[in-house]
């Protein structure tokens, strides 16, 4: 919605405070997960940051443009989201994210902030002129008429594979709210899923080890288009017309 890249301009990189990989969604049932883990755990060690749990506070229009554009597929989608790990405190460091996805490569271009900052910023529009992020930030806030519309919170495990660039996540009890928007709230918070499903995330500079692509064909594991926003905002219009 906001930019129109060519296939030239998409170069893979990673540093600082920009990152670019290739990014594949599975949708697991809780059994598969458990079969998939045990196979996986000799090849896999614990992320840095093994266990978090991660509040976002998605941005959209009024009349939902950002997300709405997104079921549609495009080739190049826009996303705008604040993120936290755990429930920050007013002096906390969070992350003011705009993710972008051009076919399969996944972008996020990121500033760090106190909570109090980002309030500050949302109240009075002041930001550092000098962060080239945070002036693109503020101008896809302005221009497209953006403000805080979905709180998207869930618990993550995260791995990585020994001596190789790939990582996995899983993420656990998605959940949602359209009030309070905090990072520091979630007393209304929605489960998505009625089953224990849990979505598994893979995150590479290259291609998939052969070993990992054999065991997820003998579990009859897929890839797919799982997009957390998404289908919550689906779910949300589904109920609506129910």
């Amino acid at each position: 919605m906001f930019h129109k890249y060519n296939e030239s301009e998409v170069v893979m990189k990673m540093y600082d405070k920009i990152f670019e990989r290739v990014e594949q969604k599975y949708l697991l049932s809780k059994d598969n997960y458990q079969k998939l883990i045990s196979l996986l755990k000799p090849y896999l060690e614990k992320d840095k940051y093994y266990e978090s749990h991660i509040h976002n506070i998605y941005f959209d229009s009024k009349d939902n443009d950002l997300i709405i554009n997104s079921i549609d597929k495009p080739v190049y989608k826009d996303k705008l989201r604040v993120r936290s790990y755990g429930k920050p405190n007013m002096d906390d460091v969070i992350f003011f994210e705009i993710k972008n996805k051009y076919k399969e490569i996944v972008g996020k271009r990121r500033v760090q902030m106190t909570l109090k900052e980002f309030h500050n910023y949302l109240e009075s529009g002041d930001f550092d002129n000098n962060n080239q992020i945070m002036k693109e930030i503020d101008y896809l806030i302005k221009h497209y008429h953006l403000i805080p519309k979905i709180s998207i919170s869930y618990d993550r495990l995260s791995y990585k594979v020994r001596n190789d660039d790939v990582r996995i996540t899983f993420d656990f009890n998605l959940r949602s709210r359209r009030n309070h928007l905090s990072l520091n709230n979630s007393n209304d918070d929605h489960l998505f899923f009625k089953e224990d499903e849990v979505i598994m995330e893979v995150k590479t500079l290259g291609s998939l080890p052969l070993w990992f692509t054999h065991y997820l064909s003998s579990l009859k594991i897929y890839p797919s288009s799982f997009s957390k926003y998404g289908n919550i905002y689906k779910q949300e219009r589904s109920d609506i017309y129910a």
